[in-house]
């Protein structure tokens, strides 16, 4: 293929760079409204996780104030009646009946007591005769001993006996003091903690979370399920997230738990007053697992969709290739001589308007060479159609190969007619490219033992900017100077007159 050919504009691939480019956004644009959509609903299943739990401390808060207040007014009417003069003149049954007869709505109700100053008991709410013993060692007697206004006390939980069922309780106690606030003794009933666990399960939060119930110190009255054995009673204070809850008191984050190493959602509230919190922690894992089930789901049909969309702008792009390389091949056979390989005559036309165009902004020589080979048809008379087509090839290679700069053209004019278009070249430069021409192909090797060897007769015309004639002009000065060059001899080398 000719150099001048190859030099052709190439098709622009500025549509196969937009529609990667577009392709590229949208698939960004999907990932990131995906993502954007992902994380919402990540925050709304968090948000409904957090509504749960706290109804659920709710609930639990509701529920244990009642009951509290239920052992409260058992305490305080154990208090009063313990003030009243007129019940040391009674029956031992009636006193009983007065000073427990408050204590029968309490569920999980165990002994409801009434001690001395020493902390020995005098009243026992399941016994008309109480059985000795003493609890002046126990947390609750030696606070209200102390402290005077320590109003409804909790106490830690505590092993009520071995043989019970319920081992575990906790104790309500309030002091009873004189008229002159003089220490007298306590009033204390205990609770079975199974109350909690009955009431914890009663609420579904799921198979790895867990309900709790601390008092103020970090001590935990009870868990549902255990998570570890000898829970009950254990001081967490020194936990971070318990350090935390005692803290804060009201509110929820997430942390990971100290004893599975699992992340879960703590959401926690302070029981009315009282010295309690209830805490419930949501296994993150569960919280979360619709979402990633929904998550993988949504990001798999994601995936495939942005695959797939990328897939075909890549073979759309190959198309487009695939194109751009036929529309080369096709742009180059419909400026290329089919014979020559040299340009073709329409290709010559649309190149010497331009080159002229050009010529006359810049006032630039422009030079065209006509060239026509000598005797041709008596050539083709004595080798046949297929000998001059080798002749044809042969002259237009040499013509080709004398053609050094990207803006030079040589082109099949017509026949065995040929043209050298030569920008920015005056008629000295143009003359000698056109004497290497003809001496080049003069010395051409003969066919079958010709004793001619082949030769072409070249007219030369020049514009440069004294010249006041016009492309047409230029064409018909070239021509001329051809025809005076076959008919001054041939395989010579005639020049136009520049000034025509």
């Amino acid at each position: 293929m000719s150099p001048s050919i190859a030099r052709l504009p190439r098709p622009s691939r500025r549509p196969e760079f937009l529609l990667i480019l577009g392709s590229g956004l949208t698939v960004l644009l999907i990932v990131a409204i995906v993502t954007i959509l992902l994380i919402r609903e990540h925050a709304n299943a968090l948000q409904a996780a957090k509504r749960t739990a706290s109804n659920i401390t709710q609930l639990i808060d509701a529920d244990v104030l009642r009951n509290v207040e239920l052992y409260d007014m058992s305490l305080k009417g154990l208090i009063a009646a313990t003030e009243r003069s007129d019940l040391q003149d009674v029956s031992a049954n009636i006193r009983h009946l007065v000073l427990f007869d408050r204590s029968a709505a309490a569920p999980y109700k165990g002994d409801i007591l009434l001690l001395d100053k020493a902390g020995e008991v005098i009243a026992d709410s399941s016994l008309l005769a109480p059985m000795p013993g003493n609890f002046a060692d126990r947390d609750y007697f030696q606070t209200h001993q102390q402290n005077p206004d320590s109003g409804l006390f909790i106490s830690r939980p505590f092993m009520a006996c071995s043989v019970c069922e319920d081992k575990w309780r906790i104790a309500f106690s309030r002091r009873v003091s004189a008229s002159d606030g003089r220490f007298l003794g306590v009033a204390v009933a205990s609770m079975r903690l199974s109350y909690f666990a009955q009431l914890f399960n009663s609420l579904n939060i799921g198979s790895n979370s867990t309900i709790n119930l601390i008092n103020h110190q970090g001590i935990l009255l009870a868990q549902q399920p255990l998570l570890e054995q000898d829970m009950i009673d254990k001081d967490l204070s020194a936990r971070p997230n318990v350090a935390r809850i005692l803290r804060e008191r009201n509110g929820s984050f997430t942390g990971i738990s100290s004893v599975d190493r699992h992340p879960r959602l703590y959401t926690f509230s302070n029981v009315g007053t009282l010295p309690l919190i209830v805490a419930v922690a949501l296994s993150s894992d569960e919280i979360f697992a619709p979402w990633k089930r929904a998550a993988l789901l949504i990001s798999s049909a994601t995936g495939v969709l942005c695959l797939g969309l990328l897939w075909l702008t890549w073979m759309l792009c190959m198309e487009l290739r695939r194109r751009y390389r036929a529309e080369g091949v096709l742009s180059e056979l419909a400026a290329t001589d089919a014979l020559t390989g040299l340009a073709n005559r329409r290709t010559l036309d649309q190149r010497l308007r331009l080159e002229w165009e050009r010529a006359q902004r810049s006032n630039e020589p422009l030079a065209l060479l006509m060239i026509d080979v000598d005797h041709f048809k008596a050539f083709n008379d004595r080798h046949g159609h297929q000998g001059g087509d080798e002749a044809l090839r042969a002259v237009a290679q040499v013509i080709d190969s004398n053609i050094r700069r990207p803006a030079d053209l040589a082109a099949r004019y017509g026949g065995e007619e040929f043209a050298v278009i030569l920008p920015h070249t005056d008629s000295s430069g143009a003359g000698v490219i056109a004497e290497h021409i003809r001496s080049s192909i003069e010395y051409l090797p003969r066919l079958a033992a010709d004793t001619q060897p082949i030769t072409v007769s070249i007219g030369l015309s020049t514009w440069n900017k004294r010249s006041a004639a016009s492309l047409e002009e230029l064409l018909l000065s070239a021509d001329r100077a051809l025809y005076e060059a076959k008919h001054g001899g041939r395989n010579r080398i005639v020049e136009a007159d520049s000034q025509a």
